[in-house]
């Protein structure tokens, strides 16, 4: 199973997220919200809401995170960073 990471084009918390995961090895499925309703509706569905970046691994769902809020609930999912390759990089950061 691949991460999903929902993104709108030129947002700043989006680049930061993608930068982070792209500096850790994390192969991501990186889906533009604004270019697909679809994508758009499942997010919303996942999340209970619209905005960006919203992170999607299983029942793992972050929405509209700076990384430091993404790692902050990462923290609690040791199985999830695992997964990701992130057990190591958590204290790191």
């Amino acid at each position: 199973m691949k991460p999903i990471i929902y993104i709108k084009p030129g947002c700043p918390w989006c680049n930061e997220a993608l930068a982070y995961f792209q500096q850790h090895g994390v192969d991501l499925d990186v889906r533009d919200v604004t270019r697909s309703r679809s994508n758009m509706q499942r997010m919303i569905e996942i999340s209970g809401q619209s905005l960006t970046p919203t992170f999607e691994y299983g029942d793992f769902v972050v929405a509209d995170f700076s990384v430091d809020e993404f790692l902050d609930e990462l923290a609690e999912e040791p199985q999830v960073r695992r997964d990701l390759g992130l057990s190591d990089h958590l204290e790191d950061d």
